[in-house]
């Protein structure tokens, strides 16, 4: 099959969490409704303007790939499909059930504010059909280092979508953006991310170090006074957000590109085998076996 064939008609650049390498990437909506962060770059492009594509070919092309192509999982692009209507995503999940009988998982990315009108009792709807875990970018547990990169999200509403989703019997995979309070913040940012955690306890907690591949001069425009962390600092945050974690069962990654130290283990029972890796980062970096800047990158 030549590309011209494949089924699906996207809209570059297309995203999806690393551990989704292997999945069908199916389009439900293009671009990210909010798209104001000043750290994200994914969705600034002028094609990746927000919206929701038509239906019908959403299940145009699902029923096509299920004549094409065997699938085992699925992740619904682009940055929030969980803004569409519960109906409309019961009815793609339907058709992922009915044309791709192989598909053991369905994905998505989340935004915490597009739940505020969905119910536990709908998003048990979904769960029932199919959906199986969300990633949710916290990014942060503080509310002035939210604030700051224009998040538009707090603390609480971020717990609140995090504590539904759980309730629900959906699978939850946070991310916490190392290095993204700066130096004045990063106290704050690294105990308030613990907090965050530690009350709505995820499934999955990822860290990914804030980077800046097109600049800072969008990123500083609401916070003037942003200094980045170094190398060191990084992992000075990075032990302060581990020590304060108070996690039963989560499984914690720290192996995403951008980061220079690759953490691997389940909290809280490695927690102190992890917490010795940071050490050793921070007092003897030369035995740390610490990724070359050269290998970092999104």
């Amino acid at each position: 099959m030549t590309m011209h064939e494949f089924p699906i008609h996207y809209v570059e650049p297309v995203f999806r969490p690393p551990s989704e390498a292997n999945s069908l990437i199916l389009p439900v909506t293009n671009g990210c409704s909010w798209n104001k962060c000043t750290f994200c770059e994914m969705y600034t492009d002028p094609q990746k303007k927000f919206r929701a594509r038509d239906e019908d070919e959403v299940l145009e092309e699902i029923r096509k790939c299920g004549e094409r192509l065997i699938v085992q999982r699925v992740f619904l692009a682009d940055g929030d499909a969980m803004i569409l209507p519960t109906k409309r995503l019961l009815r793609i999940l339907e058709a992922i059930r009915e044309h791709l009988p192989d598909v053991h998982r369905v994905t998505s990315y989340c935004l915490p504010r597009n739940l505020k009108r969905k119910s536990v009792a709908e998003l048990k709807e979904l769960h029932d059909a199919g959906l199986h875990m969300l990633y949710v970018g916290a990014e942060s547990g503080d509310d002035e280092v939210l604030r700051r990169v224009n998040k538009g999200e707090t603390y609480e509403s971020t717990k609140d979508a995090l504590l539904k989703i759980g309730e629900a019997g959906i699978k939850r995979s946070v991310m916490i953006l190392n290095g993204l309070g700066g130096k004045s913040l990063s106290d704050q940012h690294a105990i308030n991310s613990a907090k965050l955690m530690n009350d709505t306890q995820p499934e999955f907690l990822s860290t990914l170090v804030v980077s800046f591949p097109q600049g800072m001069e969008r990123y500083r425009e609401q916070f003037p006074d942003f200094e980045p962390l170094d190398q060191h600092e990084l992992f000075l945050e990075a032990q302060k957000l581990l020590e304060n974690l108070e996690l039963d069962h989560t499984i914690f990654r720290s192996d995403h590109a951008s980061n220079y130290l690759v953490l691997k283990g389940t909290l809280g029972r490695d927690k102190e085998r992890m917490l010795e890796q940071v050490r050793t980062a921070i007092n003897t970096p030369e035995r740390a076996r610490l990724r070359p800047e050269w290998m970092r990158g999104l």
